[in-house]
């Protein structure tokens, strides 16, 4: 990987991706057009994400009962060898990037994180899966990190969301380019009676939201909710969400199978994205003269007898450029709504008080 100096460092592209064993052993029970499918999307987000060049791939990923579950439980774990031992069809050894994981280690301790790290863990399919279907072989070293996703009690979903925020300060920090993949899937129950019935409603209202771009939905399922929908696994995708932000993904797609809701989304994080334009936008500052205007017409009966008496000496007490004051002059509510983004209650309020003022001086005139 390129070590790229004059440009941005910190975490520049994010996946959220599923690690399911079935995608390697590959069962008669597996619809296999399906396992292709994901692969091929997961495929897709790797294409993209490894052209931004990292120099750092981070997979998050949670142990399965294989290391901590008895003895040592942490919440964060990385692993700081330069290399690990795989995993079922994934076995032999894998390179891990030996230059990250102390440095992480202290990196998060500043961000008010205690990460563990271990040199001895061997390295499960969860991380070893997305890592090669999104085209990562065993030699391109990865930075592994275990989040304690099963065994209770785990961390919150708040606190894996402020986790990918505190990991994304850490990397950009330590002046590393890096790639995130969060490696879990949406709903399932592995080893439960519940494993044939994944909460595929509950899965479908999560990624039209992710996919959406409305990556704070996340955090309104607490860990007693990821439990029972059986998205415990979800904490991974909260760390994404966290050094993501609300953006929306490059990459979607949704198979659920009759054991297992699969999910795929990825973002390009150094692709400008446009806010989305807003109802409401901010009073522009450059316009304070026509807001003033528009103001006193909405707010002073007094203002709008003026104008409707004599709108150029009305507006000759206001430095207006041309086409404000032509806009003015017209009283046109949705040009100086739209065009000049005049607070709506403004130009509505505005119309509202002309109308009235027109329908007094109205009322003079009968009765006189």
């Amino acid at each position: 990987m390129n070590h790229p100096s004059s440009r941005r460092s910190g975490i520049v592209g994010v996946a959220a991706v599923p690690h399911a064993p079935q995608f390697l052993s590959r069962p008669d029970t597996e619809d296999l057009a399906q396992v292709e499918r994901v692969r091929e999307v997961m495929a897709q987000a790797g294409e993209r994400l490894r052209a931004l060049e990292p120099d750092c791939i981070i997979v998050v990923s949670n142990d399965h009962g294989d290391h901590f579950v008895t003895h040592s439980v942490p919440p964060f774990c990385v692993h700081a060898a330069d290399v690990a031992d795989g995993m079922h069809k994934h076995r032999g050894p894998w390179r891990l990037d030996d230059s990250m994981g102390y440095a992480l280690v202290g990196a998060m301790e500043e961000e008010g994180f205690d990460l563990a790290f271990t040199l001895g863990a061997k390295l499960p399919t969860a991380f070893t899966i997305p890592y090669e279907f999104m085209g990562f072989d065993r030699e391109t070293p990865m930075t592994a990190i275990f989040m304690n996703a099963y065994v209770p009690p785990q961390p919150s979903p708040v606190r894996c969301h402020a986790f990918g925020q505190a990991l994304a300060r850490a990397v950009q920090r330590l002046g590393r380019r890096a790639v995130l993949i969060a490696s879990g899937g949406l709903s399932h129950y592995p080893g439960t009676a519940h494993y044939p019935r994944p909460d595929v409603d509950t899965d479908r209202v999560l990624f039209e939201q992710m996919s959406a771009g409305n990556l704070a939905h996340l955090l309104g399922y607490d860990s007693q909710t990821l439990d029972r929908t059986g998205n415990v696994e979800l904490r991974m995708t909260l760390a994404a969400a966290g050094a993501v932000g609300n953006r929306k993904p490059f990459v979607a797609a949704f198979e659920p199978s009759w054991h297992h809701t699969y999910s795929v989304h990825a973002w390009d994080l150094t692709e400008p994205q446009a806010a989305e334009p807003l109802i409401y936008p901010a009073l522009p500052a450059r316009r304070s003269q026509l807001v003033e205007a528009v103001f006193r017409l909405r707010t002073e009966a007094a203002a709008a007898e003026r104008f409707l008496d004599d709108p150029a000496a009305y507006c000759d007490g206001f430095a207006l450029a041309v086409d404000e004051r032509a806009a003015l002059l017209a009283m046109d509510a949705e040009r100086l709504r739209d065009e000049f983004s005049i607070h709506a209650l403004l130009t509505s309020g505005a119309a509202m008080q002309l109308r009235l003022a027109r329908e007094r001086q109205l009322s003079r005139v009968r009765s006189s």
